[in-house]
């Protein structure tokens, strides 16, 4: 099953249940657009330059980030020696993907959320605000370093498909 987008309040929500190091990485995720893999091998030396290129795990994409200051500053007073999101056993290693895709789950049951809520929703999150702030598709895919435009209109537009399967969901009640 997909993750889904979900509204901004629910999201903030959800994250608001995550444990400290983990709702920091999903806002850094929602904030730059990155897979949480990405975020979770973010150094305290690239955090402190809020700009810098990603290389990213899934495609070998390079992609020029820009974190924001607030955002920035939060991530280098936790930080670790090697990185800002540290493996809980082993401080030379990055956090686990598998460790933020649990704790959100647990967080979005607590809150009774029916969405498929992993960390990439917040990729989502974040190019339906693009979208919305920008209007512009080839803008979004760019910032998300996507080679498909067809694959960009599904994540910036994933807030209409949402509503689009509630509303079919009703129907067939």
């Amino acid at each position: 099953m997909r993750s889904e987008w979900i509204p901004k309040g629910d999201m903030e929500h959800i994250l608001a249940a995550l444990t400290p190091q983990n709702r920091l990485a999903c806002e850094v995720s929602l904030a730059t657009g990155l897979r949480i893999g990405d975020v979770l091998l973010l150094t305290p030396e690239k955090a402190r330059k809020q700009r810098f290129t990603v290389r990213e795990q899934k495609t070998g994409k390079t992609r020029l980030v820009r974190l924001p200051k607030a955002l920035a500053e939060r991530c280098i007073s936790c930080a670790g020696a090697h990185y800002v999101f540290e493996n809980r056993l082993d401080g030379r290693k990055p956090r686990t993907r598998q460790a933020v895709w649990k704790d959100l789950k647990r967080a979005a049951r607590l809150f009774g959320c029916k969405a498929n809520v992993t960390p990439h929703s917040a990729r989502k999150a974040y190019a339906v605000e693009e979208y919305a702030k920008s209007g512009s598709l080839k803008r979004v895919q760019k910032l998300l370093n996507h080679s498909d435009e067809a694959v960009t209109m599904l994540y910036a537009m994933a807030n209409i498909v949402s509503k689009r399967k509630k509303f079919e969901n009703q129907k067939k009640r």
